[in-house]
């Protein structure tokens, strides 16, 4: 038995409370491991700990699992009858048996070892107050992201004095204006009502002299050139008449270089009562060049978006103020944390106190593109942007030499990175303002564009459209990702075609419970290297998933299946049985 390859701790994501009464525990062994057993039971069920009790426990085989590249994941659910757990795993490979213990592996014979202390995994008490609880609403939300100066050019009497006719062309320049504001979005929620989004996420609005708005001025201000707070006040309220919830974005890692507080600070100095409000290491400070150097520190080394302090008390109270204002004012739904992993867990502790407490069911999002369960024990955000599952799906596509198993193991890795009710909520997206898009990462291949998609709309968590995603909008790298929605061909009926496939997806997403729900596993029950199928388990439903990846056709039987409820390339015959083209998609309701 390979007992380097098995690891299990009493916290993170191993052993956790799914809610009040159900404990989650999850042990990683290698592939040469055949059964996993735990052993648990109550900590005081023979007695007080320490003494000379003899505590035995209830013995249970451990059968779900998940494959990943290097191990296998085994998780089950228990509920301790006392709130409490004490348990450890016996573990069979052929022949071989081990027993794992918090100290490390014990032989059969070493466990019965006359005055042998056993080192027991304890979970001491799931405090309610403890458990991760996220908001249930989001499972529910299909998002759509909105980069509010390309979106929409809704008053052209508040344009910038530069700015440029609305146009759907390449851009090439990080600078240029085109006039996109909040009465444009207001003007088009009901298209967005009618493509089935039920949440929106937006970008900066708030005053910046940018086009993207992440170097704020005034967190209290909606930028002049999109609106008024009276406009955003109005987006929210005529956005949860048609039952579509709000999300903005907290830029509190940084505040722009034209903020009154850093002015200050580069007039006084030491001497500003903002001294300590940004993170200057060297006085006076110096401009006129990138940050590398680290006289202060800045996001990215951008000279004109220093960093703040969050873990000064003062700044702390400061931007608490700022998002009790935007609750109270706008009554907005959620908050995208931008660079949501620099600012400090204690300004994020302190935001998910004061949030659950003005708005139970408020959705806490950061920005974090790599693994983040540092975030996710409930007490700071609820959910964190999903790259690392954007990165598994493109990468399928992009290494075509992979086999079916490798988008198993990536996809498996995504969602055993943290508690299952986190999964429910994470903040799935294929491309946003930060990447290319995705037509662009499926190399211009419409077919690969919508099996990603396909992949997106039926995985846990919560998806998220790119705006222009829905008309399979072109665009690069940045700036070139934040091109201007074509509105002239949308309304002219040219995109028809791309429109009605999203909606039918988003359909699929809304209508069918399997489709949100967490437990899905890889049957892989087509021979071919590179189709990849899954299923999806609902509570009174399930679907299953083909991926035709492979540059030749497929025949699959769906004689057992009550109905196609999706599909792209697929012709079936009259036994029961069909044919999936290359780059096709088949989604199957099972009976």
């Amino acid at each position: 038995m390979i007992l380097s390859a098995i690891y299990h701790r009493m916290s993170e994501q191993y052993c956790y409370p799914l809610d009040e009464d159900n404990l989650i525990i999850n042990i990683k062994t290698g592939y040469d491991v055949d059964k996993v057993y735990i052993i648990y039971g109550d900590p005081y069920e023979a007695g007080i700990m320490g003494g000379n009790e003899h505590w035995s426990g209830v013995r249970e085989e451990i059968c779900y699992k998940k494959r990943l590249k290097n191990h296998i994941w085994w998780t089950t659910t228990l509920c301790p009858e006392y709130k409490r757990c004490k348990y450890y795993f016996e573990l069979h490979s052929g022949d071989e048996c081990m027993f794992f213990f918090e100290d490390g592996f014990l032989t059969e014979e070493e466990m019965n070892q006359e005055g042998k202390t056993l080192s027991y995994f304890i979970m001491p008490w799931m405090n309610p107050a403890d458990v991760c609880k996220t908001p249930s609403w989001v499972n529910d939300t299909v998002w759509y992201q909105i980069f509010p100066e390309r979106f929409c050019n809704g008053d052209k009497s508040i344009d910038p004095e530069n700015v440029l006719p609305w146009k759907y062309e390449k851009v090439e320049n990080f600078h240029d204006y085109y006039g996109g504001d909040i009465k444009g979005i207001r003007d088009r929620l009901p298209y967005l009502r009618d493509l089935g989004i039920t949440g929106i996420y937006l970008n900066p609005i708030f005053e910046a002299h940018s086009n993207h708005k992440y170097n704020t001025r005034d967190y209290k201000k909606v930028d002049p050139h999109f609106g008024t707070n009276d406009d955003l006040r109005l987006l929210v309220q005529e956005a949860h008449e048609m039952g579509i919830r709000v999300m903005l974005d907290a830029v509190f890692n940084h505040t722009g270089s034209d903020h009154p507080m850093w002015i200050d600070v580069l007039e006084k100095g030491q001497a500003s009562q903002y001294a300590d409000w940004y993170m200057v290491n060297k006085w006076p400070v110096e401009q006129g060049r990138d940050t590398k150097d680290g006289r202060y520190y800045s996001f990215a080394f951008a000279e004109y978006m220093p960093k703040l302090n969050t873990s000064n008390p003062q700044v702390q109270d400061y931007l608490l103020d700022i998002i009790r204002f935007w609750i109270e004012t706008f009554d907005i739904d959620g908050l995208r944390f931008d660079v949501g992993n620099e600012i400090s867990h204690s300004f994020l502790k302190a935001v998910r106190y004061m949030t659950s407490h003005m708005k139970d069911d408020f959705y806490l999002l950061g920005e974090i593109w790599h693994d983040s369960i540092s975030w996710l024990h409930g007490d700071e955000y609820d959910s964190v942007m999903n790259y690392p599952l954007s990165t598994a799906i493109a990468d399928f596509w992009v290494y075509k030499n992979r086999g079916r198993e490798t988008f198993e193991y990536d996809i498996n890795r995504c969602f055993t990175m943290y508690y299952s009710q986190v999964n429910d909520v994470l903040f799935n997206l294929l491309d946003s303002h930060d990447t290319n898009r995705l037509l662009d990462k499926a190399q211009n291949n419409i077919d690969v564009f919508y099996q990603q998609l396909a992949v997106l709309f039926t995985m846990p968590g919560s998806p998220c459209i790119y705006y222009g995603t829905e008309v399979a909008m072109e665009g690069g790298y940045d700036p070139d990702c934040r091109r201007c929605m074509p509105w002239e061909e949308i309304d002219s009926g040219k995109r028809n075609t791309e429109i009605g496939e999203m909606k039918k997806l988003i359909s699929m997403r809304k209508s069918l419970q399997s489709c949100k729900s967490r437990n899905f596993h890889f049957p892989n029950d087509i021979a071919s290297k590179r189709v990849i199928s899954y299923e999806k388990l609902g509570e009174n439903e399930s679907l299953q998933v083909y991926l035709n990846c492979e540059e030749s056709d497929v025949t699959i039987d769906i004689s057992s299946f009550e109905e196609v409820v999706y599909s792209r390339k697929w012709n079936e015959d009259a036994d029961g049985k069909g044919t999936l083209e290359a780059n096709g998609i088949l989604v199957l309701r099972k009976k």
